[in-house]
């Protein structure tokens, strides 16, 4: 087992688009359907798998290319370790003052240390101020708590 992580900045507009951040369904529209329905499908097939946009569902960074992953840890506290550094990376600017405070950021860190080492999965998002959201994930790999179907991006041959 191991630990991916990810970070996305971008514009809140471009997160609060939930096509691109969810995967196409297991089944195509039928044809003479509504083509609004047909166009969504066949944008989610193109566009999901690509967009460094942050997934719905944390596991679904797994399906995306091995290039969004910005680090790999085996054990948790060095994963933990990546979150505190790209928390206070941007915890500056955080729209809430409150969400900016050291003991904040380290309970945040330790929560996830602690999901991390049962094989659970992490994503954080902060509001930064303007329209900017920072999103962070960490997710477990071979396997995957949430979808042990999923193989790993960056190409280790684990399962």
């Amino acid at each position: 087992m191991h630990h991916h992580g990810y970070s996305w900045l971008g514009e809140k507009k471009a997160f609060d688009n939930e096509g691109v951040r969810r995967p196409a369904p297991g089944h195509t529209p039928p044809s003479g359907g509504d083509e609004g329905l047909r166009e969504r499908h066949r944008a989610a097939v193109a566009d999901f798998p690509l967009t460094p946009i942050p997934p719905i569902q944390t596991a679904h960074w797994l399906v995306k290319p091995a290039s969004l992953v910005r680090g790999t840890w085996a054990e948790p506290g060095e994963a933990g370790q990546w979150l505190g550094t790209e928390l206070t990376a941007y915890a500056a600017r955080f729209a809430s003052p409150a969400e900016r405070a050291d003991e904040w950021l380290e309970l945040l860190v330790r929560g996830a240390v602690g999901r991390l080492a049962w094989g659970g999965d992490v994503s954080l998002g902060h509001y930064l101020v303007g329209t900017t959201f920072h999103s962070v994930a960490l997710v477990t790999c071979s396997p995957n708590r949430a979808d042990p179907r999923l193989r790993c991006p960056v190409g280790t041959g684990e399962r």
